[in-house]
């Protein structure tokens, strides 16, 4: 009786182990847009310098935790985006079209909070090779 106890234990302690082993990496660590939201980010170019993404928001759509390295961003609309950061904060940003911004590498949650659909290129800078 006391070993089958001990059994049905480990066998609990071992399946919750391998549940958070699946679950923690993909809430804990951001990951590449264009690999955990594939609706709203597209590779445009990609070379050993540059990643040219496209960026597409419809009214009131927010994405995942990801994160991007340092990069130019290109407002192809107006853009009402509110940025939820990974301590909670949040930051609210309001573009215009034609407008380029750096970006500095970070994570974050985008929303689009306006009532239009937005779009926008996003050009990161990597390492050098």
């Amino acid at each position: 009786m006391r070993t089958q106890k001990l059994v049905i234990r480990f066998g609990i302690c071992l399946s919750t182990i391998v549940l958070l082993a699946f679950l923690v990496p993909t809430q804990a660590f951001a990951q590449d847009p264009t690999e955990v939201d594939t609706k709203h980010y597209k590779i445009e170019f990609e070379n050993d310098y540059v990643r040219v993404l496209r960026i597409t928001y419809g009214p009131n759509e927010n994405s995942v935790m990801h994160e991007h390295p340092n990069a130019v961003v290109i407002m192809l609309t107006d853009a009402n985006t509110e940025m939820t950061l990974p301590d909670g904060n949040k930051v609210m940003d309001l573009a215009k079209i034609g407008e380029a911004q750096w970006t500095p590498a970070g994570k974050h949650i985008p929303k689009n909070v306006g009532d239009e659909k937005m779009e926008a290129v996003l050009v990161e800078i990597k390492s050098k090779p």
